[in-house]
């Protein structure tokens, strides 16, 4: 049976803490920004953990 091949979309937008947790930018600041609020963009910068519910899909994505 061949090896299992890692989604690259997944690599390239998801990447492993130093804990174990998965981590993810947060979307909602690439255009039509004219509108929103400093705060609100700047709350978006940094990254978050991926949700529980999605964490077993994106782990077996990634073949971690």
């Amino acid at each position: 049976m061949p090896k299992m091949k890692t989604k690259k979309s997944a690599t390239k937008r998801i990447k492993m803490s130093a804990t174990g947790k998965l981590l993810r930018t947060q979307g909602g600041k690439s255009h039509i920004n004219g509108y929103k609020p400093r705060a609100r963009k700047r709350n978006l910068r940094g990254l978050t953990s991926v949700d529980d519910s999605n964490v077993k899909t994106v782990k077996r994505m990634m073949q971690v």
